[in-house]
């Protein structure tokens, strides 16, 4: 009989399970705003993902007989300086933009949840863990990220790793006040009362009451990081030329905008169509996460 009623009961929570993830599904696809920026991002993963496929030169390749041509049928977005195809070039940066974003969004969110996790349950840690997390984000973002690309070198793992520092302190930020409103409930000090491990509290209980402001937060950091390594390519402290990226595509057109309009339109759509579409998801996940919101609009 008691196995019998577990099959039914976990025949029930599953169907409550299912139906919950498809109400969800459906109001995250009734916001336009939200859906128009899943199809813009993945306009621009499936470029990053088929570079090779879909570029018409390689990227590197240089003509001298072919330099500052405009956009044309041979040269979809012109060629550059050097006789390198502008259109291949944007292609295959896309695969930095994006492998920049990912790398810090994984790394900035796992750390920055260990980080605010621990800070809010420990008391004793929080005072240790703010005071850096406050003494990093006095910084601008750039800044910070251009002083530690200055102490590592120009590449394009150094990037990710400065990126990361800036927003593990901003990520760090939202967790521990999520989960210091969650440590606070009741059944938390009951499960405290009946002797609860720490590390069992913190990732079974807590953690995941962290989640929703953690992946909308996610969205942004993943654009900001874009903007940030376009930034640090364009000034000369990113990603190291001649590999191909969309800041350091830029930084070739910035001394010949007024003759080759083409090499800083390109790359600078893609940047716009990439953050955009980035916004956009975010702006929705945070309409459909939050409690406040769905209650305001019900």
């Amino acid at each position: 009989m008691d196995i019998a009623a577990n099959a039914i009961l976990k025949k029930k929570t599953n169907f409550l399970e299912s139906i919950r993830r498809n109400i969800v599904v459906r109001r995250f696809m009734s916001n336009r705003l939200a859906v128009t920026g899943c199809a813009l991002l993945t306009i621009i993963f499936l470029m990053a993902i088929f570079a090779p496929l879909l570029a018409t030169q390689p990227p590197l390749e240089m003509k001298v007989t072919d330099r500052l041509k405009a956009p044309s049928a041979a040269y979809w977005f012109g060629t550059d300086e050097f006789g390198r195809d502008v259109y291949s070039r944007v292609v295959h940066g896309s695969r930095i933009s994006i492998s920049v974003g990912l790398s810090v969004v994984v790394i900035s969110s796992v750390l920055g949840l260990v980080l605010g996790l621990y800070s809010a349950y420990y008391r004793h840690l929080d005072n240790l863990i703010m005071r850096v997390v406050d003494g990093l984000m006095a910084f601008p973002a750039v800044l910070l990220a251009i002083a530690i690309m200055a102490a590592l070198g120009p590449k394009v793992e150094n990037v990710i790793i400065s990126i990361s520092v800036v927003y593990i302190p901003t990520v760090a930020r939202t967790v521990r006040s999520a989960a210091l409103v969650v440590r606070e409930q009741t059944y938390i000090e009951a499960i405290q009362a009946l002797g609860g491990k720490p590390w069992r509290i913190i990732w079974r209980h807590i953690a995941p009451n962290c989640m929703s402001p953690l992946i909308v937060q996610a969205t942004f950091i993943f654009a900001y990081a874009v903007i940030i390594e376009a930034s640090l390519s364009f000034l000369g402290a990113g990603t190291p030329p001649p590999q191909p990226s969309w800041g350091n595509i830029l930084s070739d057109g910035r001394t010949l905008i007024r003759q080759a309009w083409w090499i800083m339109v390109f790359p600078g759509i893609a940047i716009v169509m990439t953050v955009l579409g980035l916004n956009l998801i975010g702006d929705g996940l945070r309409d459909l996460l939050d409690p406040h919101t769905n209650k305001a609009k019900s």
